[in-house]
């Protein structure tokens, strides 16, 4: 369809400053009805502070929004929400112990008249009705605390409609849902579309900006850059727009001695969620671990370091037996585990970088099991501040309000510094921009390269093949494949993550 000329919305020259940080400088932005617009840049470059500030959530320090040609001034996200403006937020902000209607609905409860009781059958009616649009199944009288991620993710989504907006924001909408998922949102976005919303598209997936979006905004490190049709762009000349510089080799897969066996599980079971597990891990090298949300990879991971107990099977390090039944456990034998959700269980949002990088380790910088030696936590903090280059004012900086890209060096750090024979990543750059990518991989082969074994887990097959020696394939808890560098194939991959053994499917 042919973009309609007139924008609803215009940010003009906004400014927005942090202590120490200028997250915004003078950054203009316009939307037009009808379109779906990329709004894309490094972690850090201030797409999301610019969100934050359409949506209500910052006040900016100077600049203008016009709104269908006037001017407004958002105080709170109510505001808002009042004049017509969603926001699918990247980090989700579900009441667990609230059921689906109640959280879709939270504020804006319907009641009897005079009475102050909630009609919950007509708010459960009207949550399933807004659940359909998005061909999602999930029971309105569900607690959120009993979804997974990615129904949780649908939930968001499925709130953001029911403000019935001119506006919506998607903050990495596609982050923690499943392909067949992403199609659905991706339906819903045409018919958004088509009905004259307008759409702010966030995400590091270049191949859902290119087929979703009609034109590509780029900030970065907090101004503007460049506004362009999707259609006159390629992916190269969008990373040039977006890290100033030319990425001619995103994966940096080096050739490693593979040495001795590290880590071997035998018949690993554990009840509905993966049966007779059987992998090798070895000195120098890297094992990804494919498969679909669900296949049991992050259920098999957590076994091998202790945060779940197997109910069957072994697990050997250096060729020696070992019982793993925690996280202790899995530290004391040499096995570090970087998990999917960093937010959620790989940092503590409100400490310090400094308290971040030590945590693991902490028994190392104190003596007499309580006094905490705080010269050589700092000079340890220091170290590895340099050695993974975090950007960061200081070791004492607040870790939650890194970008996405230095929060995951830390969570790197801190498992660093237990010196792990094994370090297994769950979806490592999972929210991360190109830029910030680049560098983790770089971190993971100088890791490798230092004789330690490494499993990666991974919902992206060009990351799987760019940076892995073997890759095992998950489905519904089996292996179904085993793929060696020189066989990597994404068909036969894909085939076996759907539930052919390798060698059955005929593609």
């Amino acid at each position: 369809m042919d973009l309609a000329t007139d924008d609803v919305l215009q940010m003009k020259n906004v400014r927005k400053e942090f202590p120490g940080v200028v997250a915004l400088d003078n950054v203009s932005f316009e939307v037009r009805r009808g379109e779906v617009h990329g709004l894309m840049g490094e972690n850090g470059a201030g797409k999301s502070t610019l969100m934050k500030v359409l949506a209500g959530i910052y006040q900016p320090d100077s600049g203008d929004i016009l709104l269908r040609g006037e001017k407004v001034r958002f105080q709170s996200p109510r505001d808002s929400l009042q004049k017509g403006i969603a926001m699918i937020h990247q980090e989700l902000n579900s009441v667990l112990d609230m059921t689906v209607a109640e959280n879709i609905f939270l504020g804006r409860e319907l009641t009897v008249p005079g009475t102050g009781i909630v009609k919950r059958r007509l708010l459960k009616e009207m949550t399933r009705e807004i659940l359909q649009q998005i061909r999602s199944d999930i029971d309105p009288n569900r607690k959120l605390r009993s979804l997974s991620v990615a129904e949780m993710q649908m939930v968001e989504i499925a709130k953001a409609l029911s403000y019935q907006s001119d506006i919506i924001i998607m903050d990495e909408p596609t982050s923690a849902i499943t392909d067949r998922e992403v199609n659905i949102l991706f339906g819903v976005i045409e018919e958004l579309k088509a009905s004259g919303k307008a759409i702010i598209y966030i995400s590091h997936k270049m191949d859902e900006l290119f087929r979703l979006t009609d034109r590509i905004t780029v900030l970065r490190d907090g101004q503007y850059i460049a506004t362009r049709d999707t259609s006159e762009l390629t992916q190269r000349d969008l990373i040039q727009m977006m890290v100033g510089r030319d990425l001619t080799q995103i994966y940096p897969k080096e050739d490693i001695e593979i040495r001795d066996v590290l880590l071997e599980v035998k018949n690993l079971s554990r009840h509905n969620e993966f049966r007779n597990i059987n992998l090798q891990v070895r000195g120098g090298e890297i094992v990804g671990i494919a498969g679909l949300m669900g296949a049991g990879r992050t259920e098999l991971v957590e076994s091998i370091f202790g945060a779940r107990r197997a109910d069957t099977g072994e697990i050997r390090v250096k060729g020696k037996p070992v019982t793993i039944r925690n996280p202790k456990d899995g530290i004391r034998n040499g096995i570090a585990l970087v998990t999917e959700d960093r937010k959620l269980l790989g940092l503590n949002l409100k400490a310090s970088v400094k308290d971040n990088i030590v945590i693991a380790n902490l028994s190392a910088y104190t003596y007499l099991r309580q006094i905490i030696n705080f010269k050589a936590e700092k000079a340890a903090a220091d170290e590895k501040i340099e050695q993974m280059n975090v950007k960061t004012p200081s070791r004492n900086t607040i870790v939650g309000t890194l970008s996405g890209g230095n929060q995951q060096k830390v969570v790197l750090s801190n498992w660093m510094l237990t010196n792990p024979d094994v370090l297994i990543l769950d979806e490592p750059t999972r929210g991360i921009d190109i830029g910030a990518k680049s560098e983790i991989y770089k971190m993971i082969s100088r890791i490798a390269k230092e004789g330690r074994g490494i499993i990666m887990i991974s919902s992206e097959m060009p990351e799987l093949f760019g940076m892995c020696d073997r890759i095992l394939v998950l489905y519904q808890g089996e292996i179904t494949g085993e793929f060696s560098r020189a066989e990597f194939d994404q068909n036969q991959v894909m085939a076996c993550a759907s539930g052919f053994r390798k060698g059955e499917a005929v593609i």
